[in-house]
């Protein structure tokens, strides 16, 4: 199946624009979905702010995280995250990286974020750390380097996200909408946590509570009702992406466009 397929473009489209309307992207953060066709491939939008994208803006990468075509427009730097994530976990077919608010402060202070609710179970038993300054020293922290995000793939292993210190958190799915599903419910339930501490004491779910409420969270009719739900929430706030499949043109190619339009305009008149 081509990349240019308009319900692939577009859902990557709508599950940035669901995660930035639920607080998990800001002006920052990307997602991505592994070709549908070509699992040595990934599709991600070029460097926009999550709430814009549109599914014109979604470009064709190589595991290497790069474009497969040259690129007219700027790409975001940290790409390397999602191609090296794809590289190292075949099951991966979505990726997520963020900077919410909900958890920066376990970022910060480098405590673990637990399950402490039926649906915060969608993050796993344990959610591991990723200290960029262990291997690389000091750096700007933004993860540019194909070594950065291998080191960053090696350190979420298997789970289902991981907790980056200083910085954010990237989470995996089976598909967008179990991504989604539990890019949310991993910000409340770390917001969840936060409160219960405040409150003096969190108690957190059993490892046997943790597996069998993550299995149902991970159900096709659950992932389904959430994207649903956050569809709705996003059309209501009036900010769904446009239906179709033209790619973005380049600013010259628009130029070029708009200057074959006027020739053709003068010729009739």
């Amino acid at each position: 199946m081509s990349d240019r397929s308009p319900d692939h473009r577009y859902e990557i489209a709508l599950a940035s624009r669901m995660l930035a309307n639920e607080g998990v992207l800001d002006a920052f953060g990307h997602v991505s979905l592994r070709h549908p066709g070509d699992p040595t491939r990934f599709l991600l939008a070029r460097s926009r702010s999550p709430q814009l994208v549109e599914p014109g803006d979604i470009l064709e990468f190589t595991l290497d995280a790069e474009p497969v075509r040259p690129p007219s427009v700027r790409l975001f730097a940290e790409r390397v995250i999602h191609g090296c994530i794809y590289q190292a976990r075949p099951d991966v077919m979505a990726v997520c990286h963020h900077h919410a608010a909900a958890v920066l402060p376990f970022c910060i202070a480098g405590v673990p974020i637990v399950p402490v609710f039926h649906l915060g179970a969608a993050g796993g038993e344990t959610i591991p750390f990723w200290n960029q300054r262990d291997e690389f020293g000091d750096t700007n922290l933004l993860v540019v380097k194909p070594e950065e995000g291998h080191s960053l793939a090696r350190a979420l292993g298997s789970h289902a996200a991981v907790l980056m210190r200083h910085h954010g958190a990237t989470v995996v799915g089976s598909d967008l909408r179990e991504l989604v599903s539990r890019s949310v419910f991993m910000c409340q339930n770390a917001l969840y946590q936060l409160q219960a501490q405040l409150l003096g004491k969190v108690a957190q779910l059993t490892p046997g509570e943790t597996r069998l409420a993550g299995s149902i969270n991970a159900l096709p009719n659950v992932v389904g009702r959430t994207w649903e739900y956050w569809s709705c929430r996003l059309a209501e706030s009036g900010r769904m992406p446009a239906r179709g499949t033209a790619e973005r043109k380049s600013p010259a190619a628009m130029r070029s466009a708009a200057k074959g339009r006027a020739g053709r305009k003068r010729k009739r008149s």
